[in-house]
């Protein structure tokens, strides 16, 4: 070991003195590493690339000991943590930041050094402050606070001014001289949600999460959807409550917007899952009627459940008359487009116009279209054409820009007007808006939107709605126009979504066959003490809501499936989640009651498209209707099912809490059948992708 006597007579020993040679040798080094830092020539301009990080930094130590900012090896260890920082900083004042991907690169001057040296010395001096401080840390944010403080950044921003001549701006503005700056896009992701109230119903708004302090936070872009917030549908004991009512949903947008967030590798919000949607979105073979004077056929049947041996399932499928091509009548549509500044990305407005290209094509030649457009003001781009003037129709698409803030309240209007303009007697007259959504000038409230588009349904033109885009998507007001516009709702994320919907779909998306279509289901509490209906959540009706007329309801296109599940527990069975009514038994066991074999009634009220007066059809469900083992289900019920289990499982469900990912996959791998569109494909991959994200649980 060595003492301490030891250490002090080291301790006592002077250093060597330098030599002539080792002085030489170190100032040529240091004077080789200067050159190199003054010799370097900044980069073109337009250029993004720069300096190799390797030499940046003997750029930035060249002149840090040529300013003899550190003076003795303390302040120079103290310096070693933060230097990092410190060099982060400085090279993003000196280089353009290059990332090898597609953001967009933004610069407005070139390299002129235009500060005296002492100014570039005091901001250095400054900068090394700031990182020998020692560093407070973060204060948490939450989403409300993210969300305000970004809309007080955004107001207190200075306006753009314009770039002097010879310097250039993206965006508009203007560089401060000697600077380079830069507008990079970066790319959406799902952070954390922000509940906000909008006028007339509960939503939510999904924002970025920040860790970075208030007084550092940069401006950046946040994801500001906008989805209704609903909670899933309760367990009901049949005693008590015995009758369910809710009106249809043929929308599929849910299910494009699940995909959308899968494929960003990001598991869906939980409000964004509406699960009859996701059912709804897949074609199924259900039986359809004979004659178009029946609208549809309904097929009841009853099964076990997958995830629980207690219960079953009862399974409501409905199929719409499914007219041919040459029995469908002449189309009036008009298609009004968001052509806002906020529809300035790829998957918004050139997603929007190649959508409609493949719609035009898909028309008859005495079809009619007529395109309205709204940003600020709305105008008339295209009065009332035939298709027959395909060329004309195809060039007013193309020539559509976005720009100015959105005027939605305008835009409708006019787009009505126009249909009344070129209205067609016993014909489709439907106005289709395009929109991410953004409704920020004139009537935002969206029960002032629902009260004007239920005006004009009453004329017999309805509406339907297509949203584009993600980071301002308003679902909530889409769902609201469109179930009060006899219409539908469609997310359109990729072209493929885009020939689904507009091509393939095309008869079930314009030609409506129903109106006002509700679904009443009234239990027998000898048969089945509970049940809980899966999904349809925003779609849920009073009870007496079933036979008033007035009461508004969704509709059935053309050869649209319709899928209602219940999952239902019978007496007996052991599965009960609710306590029987200590007095409850005497109403039923005194005589018994009506019809006590049956499981249920269930019953479906419509409307012709043209008629104020609505039809019933109804259907008793009894023992002739079950299915004793699940794998002798149909293949179209095993796989709506294997849907169904997936929706619930997003929402993270109780009832598929402990009925993993890889048993849905196995449901639906073999329940795949028949898939000419290659739609049930992509739906396991999303199950992957989902079981991944998920922690295969």
């Amino acid at each position: 070991m060595v003492d301490d006597n030891q250490l002090n007579r080291l301790r006592d020993i002077a250093a060597p003195a330098p030599g002539n040679d080792a002085k030489a040798r170190a100032l040529g080094a240091a004077m080789r590493a200067y050159d190199v830092g003054e010799k370097t020539s900044p980069a073109a301009q337009g250029s993004a690339k720069g300096l190799r990080l390797t030499e940046r930094a003997q750029k930035l130590w060249s002149e840090i000991m040529q300013k003899k900012l550190f003076a003795t090896p303390a302040i120079a260890g103290l310096v070693a943590l933060p230097i990092a920082g410190y060099a982060t900083i400085y090279m993003l004042q000196e280089q353009p930041f290059y990332s090898g991907g597609d953001e967009k690169i933004t610069e407005t001057l070139a390299d002129k050094p235009v500060a005296t040296k002492k100014a570039d010395a005091d901001a250095e001096s400054r900068v090394a402050a700031e990182a020998l401080a020692p560093a407070s840390p973060p204060k948490p944010q939450s989403a409300a606070g993210l969300a305000q403080q970004d809309a007080l950044a955004r107001n207190a921003a200075p306006k753009p001014t314009p770039a002097p001549k010879g310097e250039f701006a993206q965006d508009g503005g203007a560089a401060p001289s000697g600077r380079v700056m830069m507008s990079i896009s970066p790319p959406k992701a799902d952070g954390a949600t922000q509940a906000g109230r909008m006028p007339g119903a509960e939503s939510k708004l999904m924002a970025q999460p920040s860790t970075a302090p208030a007084d550092q936070m940069p401006l950046a872009e946040q994801n500001r959807d906008r989805v209704g917030d609903f909670k899933s549908n309760p367990v009901r004991a049949a005693l008590e409550d015995p009758v369910s009512t809710f009106s249809i949903d043929v929308d599929s947008a849910s299910y494009s917007f699940v995909r959308r967030s899968l494929r960003e590798g990001a598991l869906p919000q939980a409000d964004t899952v509406r699960v009859e949607e996701m059912i709804n979105y897949f074609p199924y073979d259900w039986k359809g009627p004979d004659v178009a004077s029946t609208p549809f056929n309904s097929t009841v049947s009853v099964m076990p459940t997958p995830w629980n041996q207690h219960t079953r399932l009862m399974h409501v499928a409905i199929k719409g008359f499914d007219a041919k091509p040459a029995e469908q009548p002449k189309a009036n549509l008009v298609f009004l487009i968001d052509v806002s500044g906020s529809m300035n990305e790829q998957d918004k407005l050139p997603l929007l116009q190649s959508a409609f290209r493949l719609l035009v094509n898909k028309l008859k030649p005495d079809d009619t279209v007529s395109i309205v457009t709204y940003a600020g003001d709305a105008g008339t781009v295209l009065e009332p054409t035939k298709v027959s003037e395909k060329d004309k129709i195809l060039n007013a698409i193309d020539t559509l820009a976005p720009g100015g803030s959105t005027a939605g309240e305008a835009g409708i209007k006019e787009a009505y007007r126009l249909a009344q303009k070129s209205f067609v007697n016993d014909g489709i007259n439907r106005v289709m808006l395009a929109t991410d959504g953004d409704f920020n000038v004139g009537q935002t409230d969206d029960d002032d939107l629902k009260r004007l588009i239920e005006k004009e349904r009453k004329t017999g033109v309805f509406l339907s709605v297509f949203g584009f885009g993600r980071g301002n998507l308003n679902d909530q007001m889409m769902q609201a126009i469109a179930q009060n516009g006899n219409g539908t709702a469609a997310y359109i994320d990729t072209l493929a979504e885009a020939e689904k919907v507009l091509v393939e779909d095309a008869s079930s998306t314009l030609f409506t066959i129903a109106k006002d279509v509700k679904i009443q289901v009234e239990f027998n509490p000898q048969k089945v003490s509970e049940y809980r209906l899966i999904g349809y959540e925003t779609r849920a009706l009073n009870r007496e809501d079933f036979n008033n007329d007035r009461v508004d309801a969704g509709e059935i296109g053309s050869g649209h499936s319709v899928t209602a599940i219940y999952e239902i527990t019978p007496n007996g069975s052991g599965g009960q989640k609710i306590d029987p009514l200590r007095y409850g038994q005497a109403s039923v066991s005194n005589g018994g009651v009506a019809n006590a074999d049956e499981y249920a009634f269930v019953k479906i009220r419509y409307k012709l498209p043209n008629e104020d007066a609505s039809k019933l059809i109804t259907t008793p469900v009894t023992s002739a209707n079950e299915v004793a083992d699940f794998d002798r289900a149909s293949t179209d019920q095993r796989f709506s099912v294997a849907v169904a289990a997936f929706g619930q499982k997003l929402r993270d469900e109780d009832a598929t809490a402990k009925f993993g990912y890889d048993k849905i996959i196995e449901i639906a791998t073999a329940a795949r059948g028949a898939d000419p569109f290659g739609y049930r494909s992509e739906f396991l991959s999303l199950m992957r992708l989902a079981s991944a994200l998920g922690g295969n649980r």
